[in-house]
């Protein structure tokens, strides 16, 4: 059985070698089985992420959306929410559009669904780890329904799920949706 590290590492040459039209393909399939999901249809106010190069790009979901958008803000140690608007947008660490600090801040009690994209699952919908320190202080504070969102390179079936791993309510490849634990998947 592989270990994380070697899963990290195959994840991060599949995304340097996956080409941007294959990326903007599977994002677009992503999408539209996320904006189908009647837990997404149904909430007013959606967590949603900007987008890392190599990652599902919600950036049209995000810019078209009726809905109001939340966006999450790393400020030093500090996670902080903020609502989206195009006008108080601006470049933050690592090159990230991000909300600034003119962007109303968003208690975490007010998001109704949230969309984690750019992570690794198991088939029953736990988080693999990517990211841990980001993601440990967002998902406890988040007590909405959790779809993860990831390419279907990023699904392994083999990998030992630690007991912090926070599971998702729905798991949304380009290729099938994982509902809860379930692990039959459902082809869109």
């Amino acid at each position: 059985m592989a270990s994380k590290d070697d899963i990290r590492k195959r994840i991060n040459h599949l995304r340097t070698v996956t080409v941007q039209d294959s990326i903007c393909s599977m994002s677009k399939d992503i999408l539209t089985q996320l904006s189908s999901l009647s837990r997404f249809h149904y909430a007013n106010t959606a967590l949603l992420f900007w987008p890392l190069p190599g990652e599902v790009d919600l950036r049209g979901l995000i810019e078209s959306s009726a809905k109001r958008i939340v966006l999450p803000v790393v400020v030093g140690d500090n996670l902080i929410l903020r609502e989206y608007s195009p006008e108080f947008m601006s470049i933050g660490k690592f090159g990230i559009h991000e909300p600034d600090e003119r962007a109303r801040e968003v208690a975490p009690e007010e998001i109704d669904f949230a969309v984690i994209p750019g992570v690794a699952f198991d088939r029953c919908g736990n988080r693999l780890g990517r990211g841990k320190g980001f993601y440990d202080k967002l998902l406890p504070a988040l007590h909405c329904p959790k779809c993860g969102v990831a390419f279907s390179y990023q699904i392994f079936d083999d990998i030992p799920v630690d007991p912090w791993d926070i599971p998702m309510d729905v798991v949304v490849t380009e290729s099938a949706v994982f509902q809860g634990n379930d692990i039959e998947s459902i082809a869109i």
